[in-house]
């Protein structure tokens, strides 16, 4: 028999693609056998059939024939007038077995069920959901973006599921509009008014290393392993690296020929420089990889507060640090070494040291100020009376007097 407004409801059930076949039967014969538990008080004497295909259901009632007044509970039992009305040739002892329509109901209970059925299938539907996305937590995910609000995006992936990724787990340089295609890794999956929320992550160091295993073989075979990993999403990244074959070289197997497998990475990144580092045990050769490409004249470690005085030649302080600091921030978050960078004065005592060594100490636009007078050089400044300095630049006496501290600090 057809399933009236149920039959609606299974070309709906279709759309539920990742509950299968045996679990949509089960959710069905439950429904039903509490329609007929509410209905005959009991439903062990009923048998279900149902055909997914066809959205097709029968049930039969197994009653037993009983003598005319013997009737204890007309849902087990029935007289032999009242069997025959079944079937002519039903006799007393026999089971009786009839077809309950689904109209017997009454409609209120159809829509009842059917409701029952629609939100136990979505509560499937969201525990599929929850357990296929529980165990992708640190892949890499792509989806299309479907809707753009003010602190998150919605994406779908390709069974349409929606995924979120919040404004700070995207690179500050990320650009999307709607029906974009998107690659992010699953950052984690947590339950919400009782409905999964899967959170996607551009900015997450698992989302580079697992570029990098997307790109560079040996990394998924095993043969270069990545030890760590520390970003700065959008700007720079360091990345160390490990090999047990001595054949291979783990740093130029990461980076490619001429670039060509970091390069799909950088791009993927918004142009996010990526220092691959050859990892060591040898902590003072680590922290001078780290500061790459800085070169550095001498390390002292403090292992006890975990911390590395670092000298350099003057000329070299600004690459350690780093435009906007990010390479000496990344170098310590790499070694796990608080780094401290010292000038080596030891040969430049006499010597002159360049105004822009000075950009972590002194705004860029005051030396910029200074450079446009012909003063490039520490000394050239310290040389020229302070009246003079007002008369050449833009600049304030007591911003004067403040520099000259700061660069005759520096010839102590």
């Amino acid at each position: 028999m057809g399933l009236l407004g149920l039959a609606d409801s299974f070309s709906e059930f279709k759309e539920f693609k990742s509950i299968d076949r045996a679990t949509m039967m089960r959710v069905l014969e439950d429904v039903f056998r509490s329609m007929l538990k509410k209905k005959y008080g009991s439903d062990d004497n009923f048998d279900i059939i149902i055909n997914t295909e066809l959205g097709d259901l029968e049930i039969y009632r197994r009653r037993l024939i009983v003598d005319e007044g013997e009737v204890e509970d007309p849902n087990l039992e029935l007289t032999l007038s009242d069997a025959k009305k079944i079937e002519e040739d039903f006799e007393i002892g026999e089971e009786a077995i009839e077809e309950v329509k689904l109209e017997d109901f009454g409609r209120r209970a159809i829509l009842a069920a059917r409701q029952t059925l629609l939100s136990r299938i979505m509560e499937l539907e969201k525990d599929e959901i929850y357990k296929k996305y529980k165990d992708r937590v640190g892949e890499i995910v792509t989806g299309e973006v479907y809707q753009i609000w003010k602190r998150e995006l919605m994406i779908l992936d390709d069974d349409g599921n929606e995924l979120i990724m919040p404004k700070t787990d995207m690179i500050p340089r990320d650009f999307f509009k709607k029906g974009d295609s998107i690659r992010a890794i699953v950052l984690r999956v947590e339950m919400q008014n009782n409905s999964p929320r899967i959170i996607l992550s551009r900015t997450s160091p698992v989302f580079l290393e697992r570029l990098f295993e997307l790109e560079v073989p040996e990394i998924l075979d095993g043969l270069i392993t990545i030890k760590n990993v520390v970003r700065e999403p959008g700007e720079r990244a360091k990345v160390a690296v490990e090999s047990y074959d001595d054949r291979i070289d783990p740093v130029g197997a990461c980076v490619g020929m001429k670039g060509s497998r970091i390069h799909g990475i950088v791009r993927e990144l918004r142009n996010e420089n990526i220092d691959v580092i050859n990892f060591t045990t040898n902590q003072t050769l680590y922290i001078q990889r780290a500061l790459s490409p800085a070169k550095i004249s001498s390390i002292i470690l403090h292992e006890d507060t975990r911390r590395a005085e670092v000298y350099l030649p003057s000329d070299q302080v600004s690459l350690a640090i780093g435009k906007g600091g990010y390479n000496i921030k990344l170098a310590s978050r790499l070694v796990n070494y608080e780094i401290d960078v010292y000038r080596d004065n030891v040969k430049d005592d006499d010597s002159d040291i360049d105004l822009d060594e000075f950009s972590d100490e002194i705004d860029v636009w005051i030396l910029d100020e200074l450079k446009t007078t012909g003063l490039d050089t520490a000394r050239a400044v310290l040389d020229v009376p302070n009246d003079e300095l007002v008369r050449r630049t833009e600049l304030e006496e007591e911003t004067i007097i403040e520099i000259k501290k700061i660069l005759a600090s520096e010839f102590e």
